[in-house]
């Protein structure tokens, strides 16, 4: 990790550069917007004084700053104060979300999405507290971009002028933690050095190498040191977002080391010969040297190589909405790591020649002294100098509510920026919206919201300001509280709307149909008002069966009967309806003035059941008897209504349970006809007879079937 710096001496800059594995001093001097680097010098810590870009051991840095220091005024005079960078790894990256209720709220504008969009990255700022190792409560905000927004849940392009139920921002937002700035401090206080401003190692680099006016692109700038690879992304003009990824260099000189059994810094040595040299001579730890081709050792890390671009390139996206940019710019010792750039371009799917090394040639407007060794690694300290003297950031004093606060100017400083470092509570930008209730009606749960609060106003120097509006030294700043929303209130009428009661006359009878509304069991009128947690139940049907219902008006309706358990319905014996002598069926809908007429019919018989429903109990047979036609009947069924035997005469009422009960029928015989014929012996007949069917001789008790001709002929 590195903290960079630079100061102003005449025409001449001195920056430091704080890194993981040494400091770098630098002497500057700029004439007619050139400049040229004078001086360089680099020391190593004697100890690991500085881990993830955070100063662990204050006095131990402070000593090889020191020494620093007085090299360079032996060669350069008496250097006092110093501009020094923030290293971009102790930045700290947080997601946020906020969401608002918007239903029933006026269409959403600006001001509107700003509010919300600084809600979420507090609500982001919440979150690296509640998960931060140190018991350091404060952040400098250095940027945010946003993510998504949200409709009602789903993804949507912009907010403005949008209506419905919710609306969220989702932001990825970068802090710089205090204590890192505190410690960078006291240890140039120790050193004899007064801090004269303050910029981010990222800031520095973009300021000379992406220019302003390229910086409307959507640009990645990577610069990879000893352990980390910070990553800094522009776009609309600005730097947008700031992440880290937990591995550099080191990585690719681990896997040397472990594969060839090489001391560290031996690995290191052969790692950087593998841009320049063919082949490499390397010393193992047991004392054997070799010389192995450069591509050889590439192959062997290429599979670090290709771990190291997948984790700067999700980091990419992650920092970029989950999208690739338009061009990568890689820069420090780590970019000139083999393939590097190639990998980068593939797993962000861009054309090679979009990620590309900038070294020193990149910056057209600086010179170096002799002896000094012109590589990427210079790249940033060189930037931090040129960044403090084209743009120094101070320190700036704005009055947010009364109370004096202290910024950063890590960037144009605005409303919102004033408003995060006064903890102004997002709760605190909007009216308190009033309590809602729950009622219950008929049976559906149902929620009543509370009237939405009006937000709170800003005032910047007594004048009306937004939170994207840009501030400077000595602001006054003033939100004067919005209005709280009224609690929810509502009658009865407001919920189910007006219930115009109907008038019909029922078979003579003029009846008023009124609306039934009972809330919590107690009868009550359309204008009571509700209170949270009644139970309402309303009903005004105007179907004829729940007005005749309504009314104790007994209508037989349909009229059905179970004929050997199977329900039937008896059409001829339903209650019939009569609007105006038009028949309507029993669920019509009645108007206003509608006369009624019922007719009932008279319960039938139990005879007039079976033959309406075609049922016989009966067995047949049609015969002549000496030529004369005769019916012969057999009766063999017996009838239960409700359980009990009945015989046709029975009255049924609906809902009845009629049974038949099937028995055998014996077959008719020849002597069953006397039973239905009046016959009598010819007072002249011989005793002796013969008895025929269809003319053939027969017995008296032989069967016979309908259609049969039997007669009784006498011998002479």
């Amino acid at each position: 990790m590195t903290k960079k710096g630079c100061i102003i001496l005449s025409n001449k800059l001195f920056a430091l550069d704080i890194g993981t594995r040494s400091v770098v001093g630098i002497i500057l001097t700029e004439q007619d917007g050139i400049y040229h680097v004078a001086d360089l010098v680099t020391i190593e810590h004697k100890e690991r004084s500085m881990i993830d870009g955070q100063i662990h051991n204050i006095v131990s840095v402070a000593t090889v700053i020191s020494e620093i220091k007085s090299i360079l005024e032996e060669r350069h005079g008496t250097l006092r104060r110093v501009s020094v960078a923030a290293a971009g790894r102790a930045l700290k990256t947080m997601e946020g979300s906020m969401t608002i209720e918007i239903a029933g709220k006026p269409l959403f504008t600006s001001e509107d999405i700003n509010r919300l969009e600084l809600a979420a990255v507090q609500q982001a700022q919440q979150k690296l507290l509640s998960t931060a190792s140190t018991a350091d409560d404060y952040y400098y905000c250095v940027g945010y971009s946003v993510l998504h927004y949200k409709l009602d849940g789903d993804e949507i392009g912009s907010l403005i002028d949008q209506a419905g139920r919710s609306a969220t921002a989702e932001v990825i937002a970068t802090f710089l933690p205090r204590v890192v700035v505190e410690s960078l401090l006291s240890a140039l206080k120790r050193a004899g050095l007064e801090m004269d401003a303050l910029t981010l190692e990222p800031i520095a680099a973009i300021n000379v190498l992406i220019p302003p006016s390229m910086r409307r692109l959507n640009v990645a700038l990577v610069d990879i040191g000893a352990g980390t690879s910070d990553i800094a992304i522009t776009d609309n003009n600005t730097v947008v977002s700031y992440g880290m990824v937990p591995i550099a260099g080191d990585e690719i000189t681990e896997a040397l080391s472990n594969h060839f059994l090489l001391d560290f810094p031996v690995a290191e040595i052969a790692k950087r010969s593998l841009s320049t040299d063919e082949s490499i001579a390397i010393s193992d730890i047991l004392g054997f040297e070799q010389q192995v081709p450069s591509s050889e050792v590439v192959a062997i890390i290429k599979p670090a190589i290709e771990k190291l671009a997948s984790s700067i390139a999700d980091e990419i996206k992650r920092l970029n909405n989950s999208k690739s940019p338009q061009a990568v710019m890689v820069v420090g010792g780590g970019s000139l790591t083999p393939l590097l750039p190639k990998e980068l371009s593939i797993r962000l799917d861009l054309p090679e020649n979009r990620v590309g090394i900038r070294g020193l040639d990149a910056l057209s407007d600086v010179t170096l002294s002799e002896g000094i060794v012109s590589t990427p690694a210079l790249v940033t300290p060189i930037g931090i100098a040129i960044a403090a003297r084209r743009a120094p950031i101070h320190y700036m004093s704005v009055i947010v509510n009364e109370k004096t606060i202290r910024l950063f100017e890590l960037k144009e400083m605005t409303v919102g920026d004033a408003l995060l470092a006064a903890n102004i509570k997002a709760r605190q930008l909007y009216g308190k919206p009033g309590m809602g209730m729950s009622i219950t009606l008929n049976g559906s749960l149902m929620t009543i919201p509370g009237e939405h609060g009006r937000s709170a106003a800003i005032l910047l120097n007594d004048n009306p300001a937004s939170t994207k509006d840009f501030i400077s030294n000595d602001d006054v700043i003033t939100l004067e509280q919005g209005k709280d929303g009224k609690d929810a209130s509502a009658t009865i009428r407001e919920l189910i709307g007006d219930i115009v009661p109907i008038k019909v006359n029922v078979n003579g009878n003029m009846h008023k149909i009124l609306p039934k509304i009972v809330c919590n069991g107690i009868p009550v009128g359309l204008d009571t008002i509700i209170n949270d947690r009644d139970q309402i139940v309303y009903s005004h049907s105007t179907k004829l069966n729940d007005v005749l219902s309504e009314l104790d008006i007994e209508t037989s309706g349909l009229f059905e009967v179970y004929m050997n358990n199977k329900r039937v319905v008896l059409e001829n014996w339903n209650t019939k309806f009569f609007i105006d002598n038009l028949p309507v069926p029993p669920d019509h809908l009645l108007n206003d003035g509608d006369e009624v007429r019922i007719e009932l019919h008279s319960s039938p018989t139990v005879g007039d059941v079976i033959s309406a429903l075609d049922q016989s109990t009966q067995s047949t047979a049609s015969i002549t008897f000496n030529g004369e036609p005769v019916t012969m009947t057999n009766s063999g069924s017996s009838i239960l209504l409700n359980g009990h035997q009945v015989d046709n005469s029975a009255i049924v009422h609906s809902g009845d349970r009629l049974t038949i009960a099937e028995t055998v029928h014996r077959p008719f015989l020849f002597s069953d006809v006397f039973l239905f014929v009046d016959y009598s012996l010819p007072t002249t007949a011989s005793t002796s007879y013969q008895l025929l069917r269809n003319g053939e001789p027969i017995g008296f008790n032989d069967p016979i079937f309908s259609g049969d001709a039997l007669e009784i002929k006498f011998n002479s």
